[in-house]
């Protein structure tokens, strides 16, 4: 699922077209029961009932029609229909009406949907002046802001989400995961230096910025930037593990393991360290303490590919063919689209 699409499902359990808007003004007329079947859950048979009652010339108005066709279709899980039928008869509404917001609010999240980021962004904005206290719309209007490469205003809107100054070390860190997320990386780079800058201390932004150096394969820039973090928590279990990583890319295995051990000690319930454990103990030939970190790698994470891969192959070079071959095709079938 996009990120786009999983942060719109947040923030349509947010819309108000599926409740309060209907319990303050319903349409009037046969629409009416439209809207009671988009409030039941039921937006197909809403949309079915629609298409029959315009067939009888019984739809009313087509502002109204419209608008129900809309909110149908977004809850139906058919954002580019709701913007095709919203779109159109949005002027047609009266300015500061309930079906107004209403629409201007399922079209900026349908469009937003769709990826259509920068027609979103004044919808969202006109819906976040008439709900402020809306946290799932606007966390989407954070999102598009950042999609759109306007790191500073969506710095704004996420310091707002969650309450703290919008200029404040922890709004530009908050910005950076959600530019990481979003796979703009450059973009969070530029945050998390101001992150620093600012608050030298703050926990997570230089662990955050080792993540893009190893990312990047800027393998002694990432174990810097990790082992600054590790001056400030030193039983950060994801940073042990990255620095584990990073050790082990730059052939220091016996580093490596020591990293990946203490990760482990503080979160035994991760999978990622067991993994890399086991990739290190094949680097020294120590094939039975390389076996049992990646069944215990399996064990946290039974659909976790590359340790069943990891596993076949070292049971290849024990010559447990059988076992390989059940290892190697429990990777290749969660490779698959039917494995996912």
């Amino acid at each position: 699922m996009s990120a786009p699409r999983a942060i719109a499902l947040s923030a349509a359990v947010a819309v108000l077209a599926a409740g309060s808007f209907s319990a303050q003004q319903a349409p009037a007329g046969d629409l009416s029961e439209v809207r009671r079947l988009i409030n039941a859950g039921e937006p197909r048979q809403a949309l079915q009932r629609l298409q029959e009652l315009e067939a009888g010339e019984r739809a009313g108005s087509p502002a109204q029609a419209g608008l129900l066709r809309g909110v149908a279709r977004y809850h139906a899980d058919d954002p580019a229909g709701a913007v095709d039928a919203l779109d159109p008869i949005l002027a047609d509404l009266p300015e500061g009406s309930i079906e107004r917001r209403e629409a201007e609010q399922v079209l900026g999240l349908a469009l937003f949907v769709t990826g259509r980021f920068r027609e979103a962004i004044p919808r969202l904005e006109a819906t976040r002046r008439w709900a402020p206290s809306n946290l799932e719309l606007a966390y989407a209007l954070g999102q598009a802001y950042v999609q759109t490469h306007r790191p500073d205003a969506s710095r704004g809107v996420l310091a707002d989400v969650y309450g703290v100054p919008p200029d404040s070390a922890a709004a530009h860190l908050l910005n950076a995961q959600a530019m990481i997320r979003l796979e703009m990386e450059e973009l969070a780079e530029g945050e998390l230096r101001k992150a620093i800058a600012a608050d030298p201390r703050l926990p997570n932004a230089h662990f955050l910025l080792g993540q893009i150096a190893l990312f990047r394969g800027r393998l002694d820039e990432a174990v810097d930037l990790t082992r600054r973090e590790l001056e400030i928590s030193p039983g950060h279990a994801l940073a042990l593990s990255q620095l584990g990583d990073a050790y082990s890319r730059l052939g220091k295995v016996d580093e490596a393991i020591a990293a990946l051990q203490k990760s482990i000690w503080s979160n035994p319930y991760y999978s990622a360290p067991y993994l890399l454990l086991g990739r290190a103990y094949m680097k020294k030939g120590d094939a039975q303490a390389a076996e049992g970190m990646l069944r215990r790698a399996i064990q946290y994470d039974p659909n976790n590919r590359a340790a069943h891969y990891v596993l076949g192959q070292l049971l290849q070079t024990l010559g447990r063919t059988e076992e390989a071959a059940r290892e190697l095709g429990i990777a290749e079938r969660l490779t698959s689209p039917r494995g996912r």
